[in-house]
């Protein structure tokens, strides 16, 4: 695969959203219908917010700015799943082109057909969060930092993940984000200027997207009376109170078993086992990639995903840990990296690219399997 390969990732953003939108045809056709099958689980409550407000105390869990988006295209008449599912197709195509500017198009063709790739094609937070995170830490690597302040505001309107771009990006203000090679042209990223009022100036501009996180608590407020609403929605609704990571460990554990779900989802209960199975393999994952980041001394994006890491582990169980694999690039580039393969000799560089491609079948086979659970209504993380 050529190191810069610009229409291989457009190629590779038709070609995944044309496989999962064949999945939804089959799907719809079958038995649910298009606005249907692209309005499952979290897809609802983004609805609702844009229709009523926070009147529910438990929608405060969700930040306001996709259902605003929603809203938006109900008014000029587009239903709100399909406003959602166009926003996230646009912004899957611009988030993989921040990520082939700072890894390249390997990176981007491997976050395109990752396994829960099927939220990046519906009314989820994921692909718009994406967009916006990537080419902030894009701008910031690039030094402009004021651009980068911008786009990690906007971050900030879709979910609580933008608290940790924050933290990741004063990492960056700081440490910097060690040697990475520009996916583009192969350059060595410019160090970073350590000395202080530099280095002020930078962490100076994230009072911006500090401000739009500051925003939103300051309005819950006012709607609650209550500075933690947030954290009551998302221990009321969804049981992620604080734990210890061995206590989420212990209350994962059970999550696993098929037992635990049979009298809620019958028939379904051994497939979100195995999900929650998934989710303890994902977390390990982002261990591994924290770790592989830090022995790189790329300390900004070990940050990025180490701090992702530390909340799931703190938060009651492993839940949702599967989408969150989206938003760690330095996941899709550690994994170019470490299946580049040999040069030579000849025999041995086609056996590597024969691996290669039996992975892609996989991990494409696994793509379509999480979209048919999500466009069917079953449990999907």
């Amino acid at each position: 695969m050529p190191a810069d390969d610009l229409p291989l990732v457009l190629r590779t953003w038709l070609g995944s959203r044309a496989l999962l939108a064949g999945v939804l045809v089959v799907v719809a056709l079958s038995r649910y219908g298009f606005t249907a099958a692209i309005s499952n689980w979290d897809v609802q409550h983004f609805m609702t917010i844009a229709r009523n407000g926070y009147a529910d105390s438990l929608e405060m869990a969700f930040f306001p700015g996709l259902p605003m988006v929603m809203r938006a295209g109900a008014l000029v008449g587009i239903p709100m799943p399909v406003t959602g599912a166009l926003l996230a197709l646009i912004c899957s195509l611009v988030a993989a082109l921040a990520l082939y500017r700072i890894g390249g198009t390997v990176p981007a063709c491997l976050w395109l057909i990752a396994p829960t790739a099927v939220f990046t094609t519906v009314g989820y937070t994921e692909a718009p969060f994406c967009a916006a995170a990537f080419w902030a830490w894009e701008r910031a690597r690039a030094g402009k930092w004021w651009p980068a302040a911008g786009l990690a505001a906007l971050a900030c309107t879709l979910r609580v993940s933008g608290l940790f771009l924050v933290g990741a990006l004063a990492v960056m203000a700081v440490l910097g984000d060690g040697q990475w090679r520009d996916g583009r042209a192969g350059m060595v990223t410019r160090p970073v200027d350590r000395r202080p009022a530099a280095i002020a100036a930078r962490l100076a501009t994230l009072v911006l997207p500090l401000a739009v996180l500051a925003a939103y608590v300051t309005y819950l407020h006012l709607l609650t009376g209550s500075w933690t609403a947030w954290f009551q929605a998302q221990d009321s609704g969804w049981g992620r109170g604080f734990s210890t990571p061995l206590e989420s460990w212990r209350n994962t554990v059970p999550a696993t078993r098929t037992s635990t779900w049979q009298s809620v989802y019958g028939a379904d209960a051994g497939m979100v086992a195995l999900l929650f199975r998934l989710e303890i393999v994902s977390m390990a994952v982002g261990i591994v990639v924290t770790v592989y980041c830090l022995l790189r001394r790329r300390w900004a994006s070990a940050s990025w995903v180490g701090i992702q890491v530390l909340a799931f582990s703190i938060g009651h169980w492993f839940m949702s840990v599967n989408r969150a694999v989206l938003l760690w690039f330095p996941l899709f580039i550690a994994v170019a990296e470490l299946t580049r393969g040999p040069a030579r000799p000849v025999g041995l560089k086609l056996f590597w690219r024969w691996l290669v491609m039996i992975g892609v079948v996989i991990d494409l086979a696994v793509m379509v399997w999480w979209g048919w659970l999500f466009y069917a209504g079953k449990w999907s993380s």
